[in-house]
């Protein structure tokens, strides 16, 4: 049977082989022969338990995430950071439903992961909750449980910076999608995880989430909600072993973050300029922010390598909200 410590034992053996070999360095210096013999010894039997610890344990390596056996419930899906998730999540073992407005994106991405049984589509406006509970439903009952809600579906709205100019229609319209649509994930997905006492519920949120003047005024005030509504499901879930956190990449290269341009100049050019400009504006040089960035961190959080992390935002940022790019001067 796996023992989840071996681990510590492994790392204490590299420790005892290396003082057993110091044992027999002084020892020899010193003109002991029965000190050599002893450390030749120490270090005989060390190698042997820890050829003993690789070969027998698996846990002296780090396993990779794994989902095999669990159930996602991905808003969002069928497009973008979701349809990313969908894909890393189905090659680790999960069965996943993606709930979206993109009716035929969704049933063609199903089609390619496996068809029926591995992957299901369902219609969701995450903006109205018959939708939400009845995709929470479906999935319920088409594999059994839940065991991963990913609250992944937003939009970024308008490009108005000056909010002399914003508009309460358009304010509300952000609001809905990117703050209701979590709530009612986050509300229908316990329904089903309470009584099971578990379940992992990830929410996308942003840098936007972190510092202001990265993005609209709806925008970033939206991703603060999820953040605000991350801690404080995590606080109450807590107590029935639901884990509750978030995500908040930087600029990620996708349809929705290239949205201000009509679908004809979302050409490799324009991706190029997109990436080209979020590069020079970046903390981390020399390497460009994509979607299988989020998607890898989504995946630790659903999986049961973060088993005991729970209220926590994960930048996938390259430290830029750790930094004042104004002072850059001083660097």
């Amino acid at each position: 049977m796996e023992n989840r410590w071996d681990w510590l034992w492994s790392r204490d053996l590299g420790r005892d082989l290396a003082s057993a070999m110091l044992i027999g360095r002084l020892e020899v210096l010193s003109g002991e022969e029965e000190g050599r013999g002893r450390a030749k010894s120490i270090v005989s039997s060390t190698i042997g338990m820890a050829s003993t610890c690789i070969v027998q344990s698996s846990t002296c390596v780090r396993r990779p995430e794994s989902l095999e056996g669990k159930v996602a419930l991905i808003t969002g899906g069928a497009s973008g950071i979701g349809e990313t998730i969908v894909r890393l999540f189905s090659s680790h073992g999960a069965k996943v439903c993606i709930a979206d407005i993109q009716d035929e994106a969704g049933r063609n991405l199903c089609e390619s992961l496996g068809g029926d049984q591995l992957a299901s589509s369902f219609h969701c406006d995450v903006t109205i909750e018959d939708d939400v509970q009845n995709a929470v439903n479906f999935t319920a009952e088409k594999y059994g449980t839940i065991d991963i809600m990913v609250n992944n579906a937003g939009v970024c709205g308008s490009r108005v910076t000056d909010i002399r100019n914003a508009t309460f229609y358009e304010f509300k319209r952000v609001f809905d999608v990117n703050v209701n649509g979590v709530f009612l994930g986050m509300k229908h997905a316990a329904r089903v995880m309470i009584p099971q006492r578990k379940g992992s519920i990830i929410s996308l949120a942003s840098v936007s989430s972190i510092v202001g003047g990265f993005g609209p005024h709806s925008y970033t005030g939206s991703k603060h909600a999820v953040l605000g509504l991350t801690k404080s499901v995590a606080a109450e879930l807590g107590k029935h072993g639901i884990r509750v956190n978030c995500v908040s990449p930087y600029a990620i290269p996708t349809n929705l973050s290239m949205g201000h341009l009509p679908e004809e100049e979302r050409t490799e050019e324009a991706l190029k300029d997109f990436l080209a400009f979020a590069g020079s504006h970046a903390n981390l040089k020399g390497v460009d922010a994509m979607p299988e960035d989020v998607a890898y961190a989504v995946l630790y959080l659903a999986s049961d390598e973060s088993k005991y992390v729970s209220g926590l935002n994960l930048a996938v940022d390259g430290a830029i909200t750790c930094v004042n790019t104004t002072l850059r001067s001083f660097g």
